[in-house]
């Protein structure tokens, strides 16, 4: 259950920042989170991992820091976001510097915590887990979602000949705005001979899938011979358990990253923020908005989200 409650915001503390948070990323891991799905270290908490705002205090530098932990130098007044960091749904928090990185100027806050985690879980997906070049067909699951509206712009941008999987005429509609080539109607076609058929029957060489449960069988069927099946969320339930022997005769691998190991390094945060943010800030990507609610409305945010009924990325305002 969700409660809007006052509690009091510490002093930074060495190594920390104080931020003012003007805009509160929402994703179907802070469902987990509420649910009991994914656990939380205590109880109660505050939910929610990402969130852009401005500095307003900074506490002493953390001397006992490893260099590659300290982070830059911030200033009070600086533009600032982070993601992957429990406690996101607040109006202010004390948060690690080493696990900030600088918002441009040009970029409407709201649109920074829409970004954040979705997009560099795009740039991971696309760049690191499977590594999309020019001119090889893609599928994408929930193409009109928040990873998904950016990870088809993202391999569009790569030149991928993108594939991308709806619910709706109007989920269709956005998912072409948003870089896809060719859109499936699950509900209306079977996507696999839609994927063969686009395909010349050769299938793809990656399938990015963050619905789960009702994709993921029909998705290793897609896929070519030594191609990739990459789970990152399950937003229709959990895949039953797998029988690897499924995966020989066409020697497939299957693999489910997360956003914590993959920015767990600060480099490895300061390199897929300086990306997105290049893309964004240059009109390549194109961040999609389809839902702002108060923050004190979380819960109603959560409903719109488990409802399937949201389009691109959904944020808070404080």
């Amino acid at each position: 259950m969700l409660r809007w409650e006052e509690i009091p915001v510490p002093d930074p503390g060495p190594g920390e920042v104080l931020v003012r948070q003007e805009a509160i990323g929402v994703n179907y891991g802070d469902i987990y989170r509420r649910s009991g799905i994914r656990a939380t270290p205590s109880l109660p908490a505050v939910i929610g991992v990402e969130a852009a705002g401005v500095v307003e205090a900074v506490g002493p530098r953390d001397e006992d820091a490893a260099p590659a932990d300290q982070g830059r130098v911030f200033q009070i007044g600086d533009r600032v976001g982070y993601c992957s960091v429990l406690g996101a749904y607040c109006k202010r928090r004390v948060v690690p510097a080493h696990r900030l990185i600088q918002v441009p100027n040009g970029l409407d806050f709201e649109y920074a915590a829409a970004a954040m985690l979705r997009g560099m879980t795009a740039w991971y997906l696309c760049r690191r887990t499977y590594r999309v070049k020019a001119g090889e067909p893609v599928l994408v699951h929930a193409a009109a979602g928040g990873v998904g509206t950016i990870l088809s712009q993202w391999c569009k941008a790569l030149n991928a000949t993108v594939i991308g999987t709806v619910g709706s005429e109007e989920k269709a509609r956005l998912a072409r705005e948003n870089g896809c080539d060719h859109v499936i109607l699950y509900d209306e076609e079977d996507f696999v001979e839609r994927v063969n058929e686009i395909t010349g029957g050769e299938g793809v060489p990656v399938v990015f899938d963050g619905v789960g449960a009702t994709t993921f069988d029909d998705s290793l069927r897609c896929l070519r011979s030594f191609g990739m099946m990459i789970a990152f969320g399950n937003t229709s339930g959990a895949v039953t358990p797998l029988n690897l022997q499924r995966l020989m005769d066409r020697s497939l691998t299957v693999t489910y990253p997360s956003a914590m190991t993959h920015l767990e390094n600060r480099m490895d945060l300061v390199e897929a923020a300086a990306a997105l943010f290049g893309y964004v800030v240059t009109g390549r990507i194109r961040i999609a908005i389809g839902q702002r609610f108060p923050l004190a409305e979380a819960a109603e945010a959560h409903r719109a989200l488990e409802s399937r009924q949201t389009q691109g990325s959904t944020v808070l305002l404080p």
